[in-house]
């Protein structure tokens, strides 16, 4: 069994860690560093760096794509990345919890929206109802890409 580098992810053996895992209150950072770090190591896979829930977060922060992949080039680690983040984005921890909350619940919208899903949906052979949030589905996406089953 290989070991996992999380320093510089290999995102075509796993996936990065989930929209809900929390680091310092804030969803989705963790996974962002796993999918920045991975494409400085040219182990990307189908990941984006900059996706439009990277850019949910770097609006909210103030953050600039750029700004954050120059600093995480300099081999920090999640926890120094989360000082830089908090000193650059002067959120309270109530906005903090606020925004978490409403990314993990943030669903498609629209009539086109939940269709775009349920095409998702449909072409992983899933015939769950369950899938409400753009989380729900990455977390699905995710365990399924990687040898779940539907």
């Amino acid at each position: 069994m290989s070991k996992v580098n999380l320093s510089a992810p290999d995102l075509t053996a796993h996936p990065p860690r989930s929209v809900r895992v929390r680091l310092g209150g804030y969803a989705h950072l963790a996974r962002l560093l796993d999918k920045a770090r991975a494409e400085l190591a040219g182990k990307a896979g189908e990941y984006h760096y900059n996706c439009p829930l990277d850019q949910r977060f770097f609006a909210f922060t103030g953050i600039s794509p750029e700004e954050m992949l120059a600093e995480i080039k300099t081999g920090k680690t999640d926890v120094q990345i989360l000082e830089w983040v908090n000193a650059k984005a002067k959120k309270l921890p109530h906005e903090i919890v606020l925004w978490s909350a409403w990314l993990e619940q943030n669903g498609p919208g629209g009539a086109p929206g939940h269709e775009w899903v349920a095409s998702v949906l449909k072409g992983h052979n899933s015939a769950r109802d369950d899938i409400r949030s753009f989380a729900d589905l990455l977390d699905l996406d995710d365990y399924l890409s990687y040898g779940g089953k539907a």
